[in-house]
């Protein structure tokens, strides 16, 4: 009687999970049947808000269905992507993650409340921008060495903004001043377009944003960029230096994917991944990415996934070193 039992226990289980494979199977065939969530982790105006919105436009005409953008600011974007995690995997909800919370953030803070790799389903690559470090126009500093000669000399800390605590602007800035054998004071906002409106103003020293958030105030004239993370030159700013060339090794880079909760069905995320591959190569896109010097790489799941653990152990000792990993 005990192994009827057991094999009776055994065969429902099997039926059970069969049932739910195809239940989920349904659901994403029949997916999306009413407006998808995609929420802008930063404060608007910035290059997250951007990338949000070029990627909800194209799932839009792709999935006849309305792909809506919600900003939901705060704690670098943190409390957003928790707030993904604990999402039902319907394929209703997604955000715009970066390097803050799938690598940086979970290192300096393990009571982040989410796991990146097992509490998200990271989808699909959108696209990555190094740091620039810029100032006001009227500073009158021009160069990376008239900056760190001013950092030198002055009664004050300068002081610089950054889209949070924890994020790859700030662990930039911070690295750069490092080994430059400069001390800069923090002040971080909740993301880019606040950050640079006060650069602008005059109330902190310079930034350390992406170069999409400070392209179009540098262009104007407004802030003059002294230097970059990138490897090489961008073309779109081929007066900027990078760090490394100035005699600095500061490579880094900010990158963007997009990330659902754990559990969503594997065609689902194929089939997302495809479509963004797709609509972040359209000749229209790459012109503006260019543009704001962003770089779009075609990745895979599994190619993202295998990114994600190699970044989180290139940063891991680079945090260490610099005393933000957290306990």
């Amino acid at each position: 009687m005990r192994r009827l039992c057991a094999a009776l226990g055994t065969a429902l289980g099997a039926a059970l999970a069969a049932m739910a494979a195809l239940t989920a199977s349904a659901a994403a065939d029949d997916w999306p049947s009413r407006p998808v969530r995609m929420i802008n982790t930063f404060a608007a105006g910035g290059t997250a808000d951007v990338l949000t919105r070029t990627v909800a436009e194209h799932l839009t005409s792709v999935f006849k269905q309305q792909f809506f953008v919600e900003t939901r600011a705060g704690a670098a974007g943190t409390i957003a992507v928790k707030q993904i995690a604990d999402s039902p995997p319907d394929g209703y909800n997604f955000a715009l993650s970066n390097i803050t919370h799938l690598v940086l953030a979970p290192l300096s803070n393990p009571k982040l409340g989410y796991d990146p790799r097992k509490d998200l389903t990271n989808i699909a690559y959108v696209a990555g921008a190094p740091i620039m470090l810029s100032v006001n126009a009227k500073s009158g500093v021009k160069t990376l060495k008239e900056f760190i000669d001013r950092a030198k000399t002055s009664d004050k800390l300068l002081t610089y903004s950054s889209s949070g605590v924890g994020s790859s602007g700030q662990l930039v800035a911070e690295d750069f001043a490092r080994k430059a054998g400069i001390k800069i004071e923090h002040v971080p906002y909740k993301g880019a377009s606040q950050g640079i409106m006060d650069l602008v103003g005059g109330h902190i020293f310079f930034s350390a944003q992406t170069v999409s958030s400070t392209a179009s105030q540098v262009r104007g004239g407004t802030l003059l960029a002294l230097a970059h993370s990138g490897r090489d030159r961008l073309p779109d700013f081929p007066d900027v230096p990078t760090f490394r060339e100035l005699g600095f090794d500061v490579v880094a880079t900010t990158w963007f994917a997009i990330s659902g909760p754990a559990g969503l069905p594997k065609d689902m995320v194929e089939k997302l991944n495809r479509e963004i591959v797709r609509g972040m190569s359209k000749p229209e896109v790459q012109q503006k990415l260019r543009h704001d010097g962003l770089v779009s790489e075609a990745m895979s799941v599994e190619q993202l996934n295998n990114y994600i653990v190699a970044e989180t152990a290139r940063w891991k000792p680079v945090l260490e070193q610099l005393g933000l990993i957290g306990k």
